[in-house]
């Protein structure tokens, strides 16, 4: 596995695994690996020969500083985890190799006003900016994506078909600890309590499946039954629970096509989100969490 901290030499390793006929991989993270993470790089492997991974904790996509500065960061520990996964290179640049001098930034309309993009102004624009940087320097043939953040994933996808990036976007099933909580880097700063009373994101999100299997279709009594298990979990704060469209990230007042329910949390200073996706197949609603 090759390390490189600088964008000539990642375009260097890229070139040489293209030339040898080798189709690319790629999975952006900010670091601090997690299964989470692998699972992408597991399914990357399964569409490329080549895997790439870059660790970048991107500082324009933060609305708090100190959100940013206690980001956790165990770089020897996520080389470790990386070569055991698999991959090929590590890309590991400085805010000053991604970020020098610059003055152009992207903005994906539309997909980007609720959910995350209501609570956290600009946080996508610095999403995008920086994956569209990345995508540039790696030129991955196939690049992965987690459920998690599926607005992210969601305005990814359309970023690429805007832009015209001969890239395959994949979204990767959620992964989860015992109990249900989905994996995130910033599970690190929850408490035991806090752990224990965040899992109730994942109780409300299987009590909203169930309501779903009953028939429930309104979007008011579907996202009700999610905040009775998450209140029981006492969250310092609720960010949101919405129901939206798949493919336009607006609220619906009730599920018809494929839409997304997803939640917002914060447990102690740590926020924490998770979601569903529901897709009508053969007349039947199935949900994936």
């Amino acid at each position: 596995m090759r390390i490189v901290n600088n964008i000539a030499e990642a375009k260097e390793e890229i070139g040489f695994a293209r030339a040898a006929g080798k189709r690319i991989g790629f999975v952006p993270t900010m670091g601090y690996l997690h299964d989470g993470h692998l699972s992408l790089v597991e399914t990357s492997r399964r569409h490329s020969d080549y895997q790439a991974l870059s660790i970048f904790v991107n500082k324009i996509q933060f609305n708090d500083t100190k959100d940013y500065e206690g980001y956790p960061r165990e770089f020897e520990r996520d080389f470790d985890l990386a070569l055991r996964a698999g991959v090929d290179l590590v890309f590991i640049p400085s805010d000053d190799e991604i970020y020098r001098n610059q003055l152009t930034f992207v903005d994906v309309e539309h997909l980007t006003e609720h959910l995350c993009g209501a609570t956290r102004p600009g946080h996508f624009r610095g999403v995008c900016t920086v994956v569209t940087k990345l995508f540039n320097i790696i030129r991955p043939d196939v690049s992965v994506f987690g459920q998690k953040d599926i607005q992210q994933a969601l305005i990814i996808i359309k970023m690429a078909m805007d832009l015209n990036f001969p890239i395959k976007i994949i979204i990767s099933r959620i992964i989860r600890e015992e109990g249900g909580l989905a994996m995130s880097s910033r599970n690190k700063h929850l408490t035991p309590d806090m752990k224990t009373r965040a899992r109730s994101i994942y109780r409300g999100l299987a009590a909203a499946e169930r309501a779903i299997a009953e028939g429930e279709r309104q979007a008011a009594a579907i996202t009700a039954a999610v905040k009775k298990e998450l209140d029981a979990g006492k969250p310092d704060k609720i960010d949101y629970i919405s129901l939206v469209s798949y493919y336009t990230l607006q609220p619906v007042k009730q599920i018809e096509g494929t839409s997304v329910l997803a939640v917002a949390a914060f447990f102690g200073s740590t926020r924490l989100i998770d979601n569903m996706i529901i897709e009508k197949k053969e007349g039947v609603f199935s949900c994936v969490y």
